[in-house]
């Protein structure tokens, strides 16, 4: 069980009470109680992935709160009645846990302090951080002078950003590895992109996911894959793969995370859900897809990872045209929406938990469809 000194105060972790094997046996009672008459199908097995119970995020952002002449990290308070001056935070990963507090006393030294509101950590299992520090001011070659001087002296990646600027001092990203049944893949990750925070959950979730494929074969067509944490290890199950994303720095994170990883069976294309689904039934034709020859694709396996609002009504209808479904969920009261429709077709055929954010009412959910 994670002890920090801000429980109770600091609106980031805010369920602290019990053990950690406690808050996850409630999250499981709630699963089954919202999903009982599709679990009962499942002979009540649903699969629990629980997370470190400590250290177990790689990404984190703080505020940072000046006091007449000191300086602070500080988290939103509880029911968000001001602000916690931080002094500690047993969530984040090892690497930035070793590296925060040293950094803002180094910061505080230097004039690069002045404006300061923000700093944000980006890091990996192996400890390779991208820091980015966010102004209310315009950076100058004096900042730049002294980020170089940080960057060197803790070895790590700087990123210093306010309106309509970005300098970056080295690179803007971190090459995390992840261990996916006993393979090891190499994702380029992307400050201030969305990538999956807890990556000890992040590799059980996608085992848990490629499991589901076994036997299936053909093409898979996926939509919002981000920057190809899911697609690239779903390519060693397909013939093809098909994968959309809105994101433009997502994107092209995808394309490269793909050469490195030896992968050539993707074809990775910049378009939203609708806009693809619009392109598929050629309503419309889109420049981004001339490349793409779709009657090549036999897409009966579909797999969506949306945002927390769910799938729309037409994604919905689109789903239900495939034979296989696999969809990971970051919001159960949209999940539950979206299964009360795409159950007309499709039954269930595995479900799982995924503890990406203990401390946290937050669940994350995987669940396999098949059509009847």
């Amino acid at each position: 069980m994670m002890d920090c000194r801000h429980f109770g105060q600091c609106g980031s972790c805010r369920v602290y009470e019990e053990s950690y094997d406690i808050q996850l046996s409630t999250k499981e009672s709630r699963i089954e109680n919202l999903f009982s008459s599709y679990i009962d199908g499942l002979d009540g097995k649903i699969a629990v992935f629980q997370s470190p119970d400590q250290h177990f995020r790689a990404r984190a952002e703080f505020k940072v709160w000046h006091v007449d002449d000191e300086t602070y990290y500080a988290m939103n308070a509880l029911e968000h009645k001001g602000v916690v001056l931080i002094e500690e935070c047993p969530m984040v990963a090892d690497p930035i846990s070793e590296l925060m507090f040293p950094l803002l006393e180094s910061i505080k030294s230097l004039e690069m302090q002045k404006k300061l509101f923000n700093i944000d950590f980006l890091s990996t299992s192996s400890g390779e951080i991208v820091v980015s520090l966010i102004y209310h001011r315009r950076l100058d070659e004096a900042w730049s002078e002294q980020a170089n001087v940080l960057a060197e002296m803790y070895d790590i990646d700087i990123i210093g950003r306010s309106r309509k600027q970005k300098v970056v001092i080295g690179k803007d990203h971190v090459t995390e590895v992840l261990d996916i049944k006993g393979n090891k893949y190499h994702f380029k990750q992307i400050e201030n992109s969305f990538t999956q925070p807890n990556p000890r959950v992040n590799e059980q979730m996608v085992s848990w996911a490629l499991e589901q494929f076994y036997g299936v074969g053909g093409d898979l067509l996926e939509l919002y894959c981000g920057a190809g944490n899911f697609t690239i290890p779903f390519a060693s199950m397909f013939d093809r793969v098909l994968a959309t994303e809105i994101s433009k720095s997502s994107i092209n994170a995808a394309k490269d995370n793909m050469l490195s990883n030896g992968v050539e069976n993707i074809d990775f294309v910049r378009m939203s859900a609708e806009e693809f689904v619009q392109a598929l039934d050629g309503v419309r034709e889109f420049r981004r897809m001339k490349d793409i020859d779709l009657t090549r694709y036999t897409l009966k396996t579909l797999f969506v990872d949306p945002p927390r609002a769910g799938l729309d009504a037409e994604s919905r209808a689109f789903a239900a045209r495939h034979e296989y479904l696999l969809y990971i969920s970051c919001n159960p009261e949209t999940l539950l929406r979206d299964l009360s429709e795409l159950s007309e077709t499709h039954a269930v055929t595995a479900m799982a938990l995924f503890d990406q954010f203990p401390y946290t009412e937050h669940i994350e959910m995987g669940v396999m469809l098949k059509k009847r």
